[in-house]
């Protein structure tokens, strides 16, 4: 282009636009209006504004290949070129916009495809350090671990919110102690051991004015009041239904760190001695839960002490105590694999236990319960039944026992009262007290599970359906939910909430539903809208190896559970998995919400009479006088993948 041409198109065109486009120093314009206030980056958008974090440094490679072709060119087509990127670049929006139609209109296909290449690079932002942080939270919370772990990888700056607290809090809620809906993982809870060595340092609430504010904060609580001494309150009771103390949901929250950002060295050592972050919670919890899903587990076994059949068995973190029909139980240290303390004083075989920090009770042939203060071996106090005692349950202040007589004793320590529940016709083979709804669970060899109002001492309901004898009663968690045959969630307590008074938000104004199912529960339940119901769904076990699922207000069977060939002897569960063991010297372990078994361990040379399950471990005893102990916490060359899939 003749630069006299240049001079009279280019020239006044690049003079009139690029004050406007380069302000800082824009214009003078004969308006004034808050001029003295006015940003001076308000001339250029949102992508090349030089404050922006959208704004992209330049691409240095794709710089130097527009340099090096340029350079190929004649100096009038560099020139004529560059005259094109300078009329470009000085434009304002609008002829900028009226200047790429006119070009694109003109352009082949190839030329297209090279401006759609462009495009998908040019398009792309940093978006999460773009946002504010809140916003930036919120987008990382719907991630799953392992891409939120890919995008720690991305920069600091997504390395930092990608291991927030807030972000990882949410994937623990939705995880831990219960199944993903989105994901179908469930991690494990904390285990007893941990929360005792975090116990001392939840009761020191520090947050300094360093700590961010968006990480969630232990609340602060005070020590449970110390329980009578005879009997304590279970604190961990592996056989039971998953039923939670009043207090461990509490010590599972408060136990857990809050994240450390902005503060001092010395400040920050201080805090992570006291906090622990979220990311590292969950992580504990999914190798585990990955080991339960996978099978990797070690195992260790106890054997040659007891000189018959194991019956009854349950565990904590140190302890192992088994029940036998050699008339003695034995207490294990599990991690030497030793007897430490054998408690002598039954004449007959032991058919059922439970121990909490304080005592043991026992249940017997011989016709007697007695309590035992394990820790120095001495009897404390001895209950008698008519016939041998094959089941008991201690909850709260009361202790429950189902005999071969045909009936269940209770007996409440504070009150120093008992009383006897008659209404089954053959042995009672298991019983499951529920003090929240003071009612009681029993299976029996007449093929029925009874439901016991412990006020009125009457049946509530009667459930039928098992064709042999029902070994096993498990009242399931709260928060429990199913699947139906299509794989569909279905959730009855939508209807009105289990074991809440409060009816959900949408049927607040309708309480027809929640007056039908207190109605189910019979009178006392529907005339006091203060107390609270029972468990709303229970597991059953049975000779005719099968398991079902109840619906405790209709008395339905929700879904039969089939993969034992012979009887089922033993039934633990928890709101991730069920156990069962069986005469076909078997344990399975159960998916709770779909139904399906997810794996079956052998090893037992005779049937399997007793299991036990914790958040990583589980344990099995059967008539060979064996327990086989898995853990799925450990790693290394001992862990290996065990059991069958299904």
């Amino acid at each position: 282009m003749p630069e006299n041409v240049m001079s009279k198109t280019v020239t006044p065109f690049l003079r009139e636009h690029i004050p406007t486009i380069y302000a800082p120093v824009g214009k003078p314009s004969g308006i004034i209006v808050n001029s003295a206030r006015k940003d001076p980056n308000s001339k250029f958008c949102y992508r090349h504004r030089p404050d922006s974090k959208c704004r992209k440094a330049a691409d240095e490679s794709k710089m130097a290949v527009i340099q090096s072709s340029l350079e190929t060119l004649p100096d009038a087509d560099r020139q004529a070129i560059t005259n094109v990127w300078s009329l470009f670049s000085a434009a304002p929006t609008k002829h900028r916009d009226l200047m790429l139609q006119g070009i694109l209109t003109q352009c082949c296909f190839p030329q297209l495809s090279t401006v759609a290449r462009e495009l998908g690079e040019q398009l792309k932002i940093d978006f999460i350090a773009a946002l504010p942080d809140e916003l930036s939270l919120k987008v990382l919370s719907y991630l799953d671990c392992v891409s939120l772990c890919k995008a720690a990888r991305v920069s600091r700056r997504w390395n930092t919110l990608s291991c927030d607290d807030i972000v990882w809090h949410r994937l623990c809620t939705q995880h831990i102690n219960r199944k993903c809906t989105h994901c179908g993982w469930g991690l494990p809870k904390l285990e007893k051991k941990r929360l005792k060595e975090w116990r001392p340092q939840r009761l020191v609430d520090i947050r300094p004015s360093g700590v961010s504010a968006t990480a969630p904060a232990p609340a602060p609580t005070s020590e449970p009041t110390a329980a009578p001494a005879l009997p304590l309150t279970p604190a961990t009771i592996v056989t039971s239904p998953g039923k939670r103390s009043a207090c461990s949901d509490e010590e599972e929250e408060n136990s857990k760190r809050a994240c450390i950002s902005g503060v001092g060295e010395s400040a920050g050592q201080e805090l992570a001695r006291r906090y622990r972050p979220w990311k590292d919670v969950y992580r504990d919890r999914f190798k585990v839960g990955s080991n339960w899903k996978y099978g990797r587990c070690s195992v260790k076994i106890f054997r040659g002490q007891h000189t018959n059949g194991v019956t009854c068995l349950q565990f904590d973190d140190n302890i192992l105590a088994t029940g036998s029909y050699d008339s003695t139980i034995k207490l294990w240290d599990i991690e030497k694999g030793e007897v430490i303390r054998t408690l002598q004083g039954h004449t007959s075989g032991i058919r059922a236990l439970q121990f909490d920090d304080r005592v043991l009770v026992s249940g017997s042939l011989d016709g007697t319960v007695k309590i035992w203060n394990w820790r120095t071996g001495r009897c404390l106090k001895t209950l008698d039944h008519q016939g041998g005692v094959v089941s008991v349950h201690m909850e709260g202040d009361l202790l429950a026992s189902g005999s071969m007589d045909k009936t269940i004793k209770i007996f409440n320590f504070r009150t120093g009262v008992s009383w006897s529940l008659r209404g089954h016709t053959d042995w009672v083979n298991q019983v499951r007290l529920d003090t929240a709804s003071n009612t009681l669970l029993s299976a029996s060899d007449d093929c029925t599970v009874k439901m016991w109002d412990l006020d009125t001492c009457k049946v509530i309901k009667t459930y039928e359906g098992h064709v042999g004898q029902v070994q096993q009663v498990l009242p399931l968690p709260d928060d429990f939910e199913f699947e139906d045959e299509h794989g569909n969630e279905v959730d009855l307590a939508t209807v009105a909430s289990p074991r809440s008074n409060t009816p959900p938000p949408s049927a607040s104004n309708d309480t027809t539903a929640v007056n039908e199912e207190r109605a189910a529960y019979g009178p006392a339940f529907e005339n006091d809208p203060t107390r609270q119901l029972p468990p709303r769904f229970m597991l059953t076990g049975s000779l005719d190896a099968t398991m079902r699922l109840w619906d405790t207000a209709t008395g339905k069977t929700l879904r039969p559970f089939f993969g034992h060939v012979e009887g089922i002897w033993a039934l633990s569960g928890d709101t991730l998995r069920f156990v069962t063991g069986a005469n076909d010297a078997t344990v399975k372990i159960w998916e709770p919400k779909a139904g399906k078994c997810e794996r079956t361990f052998t090893g037992h040379a005779g049937p399997v009479t007793c299991v036990g399950l914790s958040d990583a471990r589980m344990a099995s005893g059967g008539e060979d006088g064996e327990v086989r102990l898995y853990s799925f916490a450990d790693s290394g060359s001992h862990v290996e993948e065990r059991g069958t899939p299904s």
